[in-house]
């Protein structure tokens, strides 16, 4: 059993192809920008939208608007498996799975479980993975690796994720001893790491990786205020990159 929050199907943005997506709950991360804040405790938690609230005095029998909102279960690998199965007619060559978070590599034996289960059925898996934990033998089993390098100053890093990235750099670098395919991603936060400088310096360590594919750089949204709120927490709201520092900084990560 693990605590997964969320079950996405027919997604497209996390890894190649259509992709079933398995959010775990639990990351050791704190990102001051973080797009699943709801992710961070490894408990089902209860989510409070005041807006939604119609007064109904409902509330023992179940929310039926959306203003309390449970956020994570229990599950078992055949719970996570039904609508990976149902998808899989989508996957088609590049499709598959992707395990996400929070931080899958928290619930690592469970995660191990479904690609075993995954693999049974002759379904790709990937993982988005902060790499502030390393489990080499469930790594070592995925298509591809999709890591975040946040900013590269280690005391900058502590400062808007909660912990340094000495550690993560490291971790990433072992990862590339296993072989696997690894996709280097930087979520471009203006005030916080949209510098050339910054960009530049990431990508030279991404030159160092034999098994990287690529360094992508991701545009802030602040998809993630509203559940911060309802869950209490005063997450800041930082600005947009405009396409045209987008496009300037892509350059800069070319490798």
């Amino acid at each position: 059993m693990a605590v997964i929050f969320d079950i996405e199907r027919s997604g497209m943005h996390d890894g190649p192809g259509i992709r079933t997506v398995v959010f775990f709950k639990g990351c050791p991360l704190r990102c001051r920008w973080c797009h699943n804040p709801e992710s961070w405790d490894v408990q089902p938690q209860q989510l409070v939208y005041p807006e939604k609230c119609i007064s109904c005095g409902g509330c023992a029998e179940g929310c039926y608007t959306g203003a309390r909102t449970m956020c994570g279960a229990d599950v078992s690998v055949q719970d996570v498996l039904k609508p990976i199965l149902a998808d899989k007619p989508y996957y088609g060559a590049e499709g598959g799975v992707t395990l996400t978070g929070g931080e899958p590599q928290l619930q690592a034996d469970f995660a191990l479980a479904v690609t075993e289960a995954c693999r049974a059925h002759g379904i790709g898996v990937a993982i988005e993975t902060s790499m502030a934990i390393y489990r080499p033998d469930l790594l070592a089993q995925m298509d591809l690796i999709m890591v975040d390098v946040k900013m590269w100053d280690d005391a900058r890093h502590r400062e808007y994720t909660g912990v340094g990235n000495a550690a993560i750099l490291d971790n990433i670098r072992r990862a590339d001893t296993l072989g696997v395919p690894m996709l280097i991603r930087t979520p471009v936060i203006p005030t916080v790491n949209d510098r050339v400088e910054e960009i530049a310096a990431i990508r030279d360590f991404v030159r160092t990786l034999k098994n990287a594919v690529g360094y992508e750089l991701l545009p802030y949204h602040p998809f993630g205020l509203d559940k911060a709120r309802a869950m209490g927490l005063d997450m800041p709201r930082f600005p947009e990159p405009t396409k045209e520092q987008m496009e300037q900084l892509k350059i800069c990560a070319q490798l």
